[in-house]
């Protein structure tokens, strides 16, 4: 508040109309604190003492009487000031307002002669104690569905694409029944472990390369580049003991004729370049489907060129959303069983190969399939459009009778095409891809319960 709008003190005195207090006048209307003049003394008689008491007497009982007290003769202090009776100040009413002495006071809208009950305070409700709900026990796990195991038969030909360096890879080798291993993780004692765990398996490597560009190709500057390039790893005293063949460019697309001659005459010459050092090569690699029947004629020379010098063929074979795929087991459901008669567009598709071109032109050299599965990238196929890897299409297999568990059901189609490959002494075996798969292919892994059941069905179907 500002000084304009200070109130005055609650409690302090009203101010008179001129500023200065009011004084009160005194009954007889002399000035408050005036002074009365003093009674001179004189001699008394007999009859005037008694006249003078007579007459106080009288003066007394008139003052009992309500009339102005007459001034006393004695010579007595002034009485104090008394002040003016004014407003007053207290907000309770005059005496003469009470029609009750205290302690009854009237309260606001109630008679004055009522004395307002006090409510009784209710007695608290008891809430009663809840009845102790026992925690219900948690939902048992579900179990982890348990694979019929497999039974015993003839070794398996069935190998893995290992990522890099993981411990599962060494349980399955210890089943003695891996027949391949292919892999781009090159270190010697990676690889030295893998031949220690499993002697008989066979350990082919490749380098990373940028995809070849078959229409740009000059066949024998690329191939002694390439060779150059390779005999780091593959020449290697470290490592040399422990890799049996080597492959080049990954899945290459030959357009037309002239770029097939052209890859022709690259794998033709690296492959007698590195087996004159005694180095195997594995060519070809080409991806599922690759290359149409007819281009075979022109690779050819490369396939002579292996079998000159202990080459392997090597080619990729995926279908989806089965690996029975445009297959002749297509549609013989979960168990279609193997027959020699069987081949695929996609998965299969081997047996055209040797049947209608290599055979008959005696050039039926070794063959591994360097990458085998379950793939979504084939093109115009049934099933989840946008799937990938194996994990992809279980709900698929669930849905159309290939089992409820999808690793199990994954163990069983390749298990399919094992018993396909064992009808064939061509075929050294093949690389399911992939174990502890680089990163962008995790739903081709079979890393867990998969890698379990192939162990077991593996264990069974060891060499004697």
């Amino acid at each position: 508040m500002t000084e304009e709008h200070r109130l005055p003190a609650e409690g302090s005195p009203s101010a008179g109309e001129d500023g200065s207090a009011r004084e009160a006048a005194r009954p007889d209307g002399s000035a408050a604190g005036a002074v009365q003049p003093a009674i001179g003394k004189r001699a008394l008689s007999r009859r005037s003492f008694l006249g003078t008491a007579l007459g106080g007497a009288a003066a007394l009982l008139a003052a009992c009487g309500g009339s102005d007290p007459t001034p006393s003769p004695l010579n007595t202090p002034s009485p104090l000031a008394t002040p003016t009776p004014g407003q007053p100040r207290s907000p309770l009413p005059s005496p003469s307002g009470y029609r009750r002495y205290f302690p009854v006071v009237a309260n606001d809208g109630v008679p004055g002669n009522t004395m307002a009950q006090p409510t009784p305070t209710p007695e608290p409700t008891l809430t009663p104690t809840p009845t102790k709900t026992p925690t219900p026990e948690p939902p048992t796990p579900t179990p982890t569905p348990q694979a019929t195991p497999f039974p015993p038969g003839p070794p398996s030909k069935l190998g893995i694409f290992v990522g890099r360096n993981d411990p599962v890879l060494f349980d399955i080798l210890k089943t003695k029944a891996v027949t391949v291993v292919k892999t781009l993780e090159l270190d010697q004692n990676f690889v030295g472990q893998i031949k220690r765990t499993s002697p008989n398996t066979k350990v082919i490597g490749r380098v990373p390369l940028e995809q070849v560009n078959l229409a740009t190709l000059d066949p024998l500057p690329a191939a002694q580049q390439f060779v150059n390039q390779l005999l780091t790893y593959a020449d290697d005293p470290g490592r040399r003991p422990y890799f049996d063949g080597w492959e080049s460019y990954n899945e290459p697309v030959a357009g037309n004729a002239e770029e097939m001659k052209r890859y022709a005459d690259f794998e033709a010459e690296r492959t007698r370049l590195l087996g004159d050092r005694g180095i195997r090569s594995v060519i070809g690699n080409f991806g599922t489907g690759q290359p149409p029947l007819d281009m075979w004629q022109h690779f050819l020379p490369a396939v002579q060129a292996a079998q000159q010098y202990d080459g392997w063929l090597g080619l990729h074979e995926y279908s989806a959303p089965t690996i029975y795929y445009l297959s002749t087991a297509e549609n013989r459901g979960r168990y279609p069983g193997a027959t020699p008669q069987d081949s695929g567009w996609l998965t299969l598709r081997y047996r055209k190969v040797y049947n209608e071109i290599l055979i008959p032109a005696g050039l039926q050299i070794p063959l591994v399939m360097t990458e085998l599965g379950v793939d979504g990238l084939v093109q115009e196929r049934p099933g989840p459009p946008d799937a990938r890897g194996w994990k992809d299409f279980q709900g698929y297999w669930a849905e159309h009778g290939y089992g409820l568990w999808g690793p199990g059901a994954y163990i069983e189609q390749l298990v399919w095409y094992d018993d396909a490959m064992r009808q064939n002494d061509y075929v050294i075996g093949s690389a399911i891809f992939a174990l502890a798969a680089t990163a962008g292919w995790e739903s081709y892994d079979i890393h867990g319960p998969s890698a379990m059941v192939l162990a077991q069905y593996l264990s069974v179907h060891a060499p004697a």
